[in-house]
């Protein structure tokens, strides 16, 4: 992630976010909040998904896979 100088911190249910600019941590923030209200609305907890379904989730919400640099 990406700084500023500023330590951010915020947790909720299923995740713990630390660092990044404000706009960083408030974009990653909501996207978190997303993954679990889309988790809630199929019924299902974060350990009850595969790994797949997880990923599909992200991506509905906006959350870009990594790509290492060179693969």
């Amino acid at each position: 992630m990406d700084s500023d100088g500023h330590k951010r911190l915020t947790t909720g249910e299923n995740f713990a976010l630390v660092g990044g600019t404000e706009e960083t941590h408030e974009q990653m923030t909501e996207k978190a909040l997303k993954i679990n209200e889309k988790l809630k609305s199929r019924g299902k907890q974060l350990e009850e998904v595969s790994h797949e379904e997880f990923d599909d989730i992200a991506h509905e919400v906006g959350v870009k896979k990594f790509k290492p640099r060179g693969n």
